[in-house]
């Protein structure tokens, strides 16, 4: 039996399996997704209850070889409270995206540490101004980790070296391109290049939201369209659940 103690974990999602016990399905730093099963976690004298929540820096202890580990202990890091709000949404949907993504016992150290930082970013008192470029920084490196996202140096197809005032369109099929007349969003060699540096920063997830924040406005834009596009063709089609909340409670405001 396969014994882990006190690993860092965010829980990304639960459901019920039993009258009294819940499948978690957890990001660690150093196992990936990992399915477990909290026995006993939905009475109310259970220690799990009041820890297993999302967006909140965990310790996780858990044993089994099985597909669907035991989990054995659970205990909260401390340092964040729960995002309210745009925020909240916002993290839900980085938690979906992460479902999606991501195969089970695929260790990604270096994506765990940028999605510790977007917690921080969301649970902060900046948060709302910061939202929407801590999301796409998110969304490129969370693309490159899992190898969805080209390199961002180069043409993808002719290897031909971005020109910084050439204009390039990301495209599901066929990586980065030269934008063609008709593109409706593109971003400049320039542009795509200070992304990539951002990205190769030690500390990713600030670097990048920062180069994201100092696009022009309607490169931003454009990088959300182009974004929105690779991930709805990477996670398999459909809206988003998180998105389509977001989308009605919009039209509702």
């Amino acid at each position: 039996m396969k014994r882990v103690l006190h690993e860092p974990a965010y829980v990304l999602h639960r459901y019920d399996w039993s009258e009294s016990s819940v499948i978690v399905e957890a990001f660690s730093r150093a196992h990936g997704r990992v399915a477990l099963v909290a026995k006993g976690a939905k009475r109310p004298s259970s220690n799990f209850r009041p820890v297993l929540l999302p967006l909140q820096p965990l310790l996780l202890s858990w044993g089994g070889d099985a597909e669907i580990r035991t989990l054995k202990g659970a205990d909260w890091a401390g340092g964040l409270v729960m995002p309210v709000g745009e925020p909240l949404l916002s993290g839900y949907y980085a938690n979906e995206l992460l479902m999606r993504l991501l195969a089970r016992e695929d260790a990604h150290s270096r994506l765990f540490d940028a999605y510790a930082a977007l917690v921080h970013v969301l649970a902060s008192e900046y948060a709302e101004a910061l939202v929407a470029a801590a999301l796409r920084a998110f969304e490129l490196l969370l693309l490159r980790e899992t190898g969805h996202l080209p390199s961002l140096r180069a043409q993808t197809l002719t290897f031909a070296p971005l020109q910084p005032e050439a204009a390039y369109r990301l495209v599901p099929e066929g990586g980065l391109r030269a934008a063609h007349d008709d593109d409706s969003a593109w971003l400049v060699g320039a542009h795509w290049l200070v992304l990539a540096d951002a990205m190769d920063d030690e500390a990713p997830l600030s670097t990048t939201l920062h180069a994201v924040a100092q696009l022009p406005g309607q490169a931003r834009a454009h990088l959300r369209q182009q974004l929105r596009a690779l991930l709805h063709y990477h996670c398999g089609g459909g809206t988003l659940r998180t998105r389509q909340m977001m989308m009605d409670l919009q039209s509702l405001a």
